[in-house]
């Protein structure tokens, strides 16, 4: 017996240390993200029978097109994707309507010059420079990412203590969360801010926040803190570095890009929903959903009904269990 766990051991401590860096990662990512509370929105999407709204993909749509095309792409996405089921729901008239006016220089004229044609249907998504070079000189030297796959390489991470986190997880696999990336997109496009929060730093060199009305010229602004550990060291102070904005939710609370969404308004809505910056918000970031699953309805669809076929079969075979092996019971 002694033996068996002295052979036993040794594998399960393989295995736990093994397993450790995949069980811990999220929370040390919730520890090291803790300010960066993204909250949890309701999607027509969520859980296992979820679907897109049509008239949100389309408000999503036009915002994207108005405000977040003039520097992101979506190179991923065809125009033709806008008509097919499971998505917007435009109609393929609707399409050529909306691309009337897009131009591709991919083609040469009879004197070998680059020769511009409409865009069609089959074409990606037009980006809005020509080049990495163009677009870094366009945005001081950064480079805005394409948004084809945004909602599902962003997640929102967990902000629970160590002890609560495997009841988080379980919590999310049982109701099918997967909507993290849109949850990050929308508190990141609302968290903008005018100003840092403000510090002062005491005696012993420790920073603490103090409101805004009480600030004064000597007042420390901070988009972050790094807490000194041990007596004597002071606090660090993390300012906004010249040419960025300030927003609560992306990680170091220091981004290139300066808010899209200005103010109410700023995207006419033809469908009598509220043109607000939250609704503006809401919306892009569920068709950012759509533009990197756009075979999400199809794929619930599938997966409920093998669910059910699966259980199904599980009964009969459980009866057929029984029937075959009774005589010998």
């Amino acid at each position: 017996m002694l033996g068996t766990i002295r052979r036993v051991l040794p594998i399960w401590a393989k295995m736990v240390a093994l397993a450790a860096p995949f069980v811990l990662t999220p929370v040390l990512a919730s520890a090291e993200m803790a300010e960066s509370s993204v909250p949890r929105e309701t999607w027509s999407f969520a859980g296992m029978t979820g679907h897109f709204d049509k008239a949100q993909l389309q408000r999503g749509y036009k915002v994207y097109k108005e405000v977040c095309s003039n520097c992101h792409s979506l190179r991923l996405m065809k125009y033709r994707n806008l008509a097919e089921p499971g998505g917007p729901g435009f109609t393929e008239g609707q399409v050529n309507t909306l691309i009337k006016g897009v131009e591709f220089e991919d083609t040469v004229d009879a004197n070998g010059l680059p020769a511009k044609r409409a865009a069609m249907l089959a074409d990606a998504f037009k980006g809005p420079f020509a080049n990495e070079a163009a677009a870094r000189a366009a945005n001081n030297g950064a480079v805005p990412p394409d948004l084809s796959l945004m909602a599902r390489a962003r997640n929102a991470p967990l902000n629970v203590p160590l002890y609560l986190a495997p009841f988080q997880w379980l919590s999310e696999i049982a109701r099918g969360y997967q909507e993290g990336g849109p949850d990050y997109i929308r508190s990141l496009l609302t968290s903008y801010h005018d100003k840092a929060p403000t510090y002062v730093m005491d005696a012993q060199g420790k920073l603490t926040p103090i409101p805004e009305a009480q600030a004064v010229k000597d007042t420390l602004r901070c988009v972050s803190i790094n807490v000194a550990e041990g007596a004597g060291k002071k606090d660090e102070c993390n300012k906004l570095a010249e040419g960025l904005y300030y927003n609560t939710t992306y990680p170091g609370h220091q981004i290139h890009m300066p808010p899209p969404l200005a103010a109410d308004g700023q995207v006419d809505y033809t469908d009598g929903t509220k043109p607000s910056v939250d609704q503006y918000a809401h919306d892009v970031s569920a068709f950012l959903a759509w533009t990197a699953d756009p075979t999400l309805e199809e794929r619930k669809e599938t997966g409920l009904k093998m669910m059910i076929y699966l259980l199904i079969l599980s009964v009969l075979l459980w009866f057929a269990k029984r029937q075959i092996w009774a005589r010998l019971h």
